[in-house]
């Protein structure tokens, strides 16, 4: 999902899609990372971190660009930002670590955790129990699916459901997909799904007249529709729920450090400003919760 945001952002959008993305091997426990900062009598986020990370120094991080405010290069440059590269920073400062983030496709995000090239994985990507099965989750934003059409909206669609029989667009390997495949399965007349690399492709296809609409996060859709003066956003959002920090699921102790780290920035306000920076202020949590997504 993303691609034609705004003209000089889009000639550097590249692979990915946001969707819309363990000192044991136990799976982590549901819930607030609070208790588990109690449990460890009270010691900083600094203190939690796993020795084999402290000795790196490094944090590493691997995100898919090209999801803006999620995820972008900063115009004209090959440097990451967006709320994602932001906090990943922030988490690293507050670990007391030097943070490297490495842009990657999306669907190479939890392989490339899993095989070690990296520590975390921050890239818009919804807490899902499939996910779960292969990794933890830190819990730290929240967004739903929002269906995007042409400015006017000259079909005339309402609803997720006003979209069978229609043709749309939607990102591979999302969970906007999903949404759109579970709507399909009920559509007396089917939709014809086309499947794009990442959202600013799919918008090309509308703004071609190929297909009608889209489903984008509900953040990153409103920031199409602004920037763009190109698109309308339908008010409703589909399968609401948290965003996770992937962690490696042998990474538990790495995990509770981000965790803490980031109940630590929303108890001082600096997690706030960072989303507040990118106008995603609303689709902030009041407490950061581990393996939280829906069953």
């Amino acid at each position: 999902m993303r691609k034609h945001l705004v003209i000089a952002l889009v000639a550097v959008c590249a692979l990915g899609v946001g969707c819309g993305r363990s000192g044991s091997g136990t799976a982590a426990p549901q819930g607030t990372a609070g208790p588990q900062g109690t449990a460890e009598g009270g010691r900083s986020a600094k203190e939690l971190v796993p020795e084999s990370v402290r000795a790196a120094g490094v944090l590493r991080v691997a995100t898919a660009e090209g999801y803006p405010p999620m995820e972008m290069y900063k115009p004209g440059t090959q440097e990451l930002t967006g709320v994602d590269p932001d906090l990943a920073v922030a988490i690293g400062e507050r670990l007391g670590l030097r943070t490297t983030v490495t842009n990657a496709s999306f669907d190479g995000l939890l392989p490339g955790l899993q095989g070690g090239r990296w520590d975390l994985v921050m890239s818009s990507m919804s807490d899902t129990e499939q996910r779960r099965k292969v990794v933890d989750f830190v819990d730290y934003f929240n967004a739903g699916g929002s269906v995007l059409v042409k400015k006017g909206n000259p079909e005339g669609i309402k609803s997720l459901a006003d979209l069978c029989g229609r043709k749309v667009v939607l990102a591979k390997g999302s969970s906007n997909l999903d949404i759109g495949q579970r709507q399909n399965d009920k559509c007396a007349a089917k939709m014809e799904i086309l499947q794009s690399a990442d959202a600013p492709t799919g918008l090309l296809t509308i703004d071609s007249g190929r297909t009608v609409a889209t489903i984008v996060d509900s953040p990153v859709a409103y920031m199409y529709a602004k920037e763009t003066g190109k698109y309308e956003v339908l008010p409703e959002q589909y399968d609401a729920g948290p965003w996770g920090i992937a962690v490696g699921k042998r990474n538990a102790g790495l995990r509770d450090a981000v965790a803490k780290a980031l109940q630590e920035m929303v108890g001082d306000g600096s997690y706030r400003a960072i989303l507040d920076k990118y106008g995603t202020g609303p689709n902030a949590v009041a407490k950061v919760t581990i393996n939280a997504g829906a069953p």
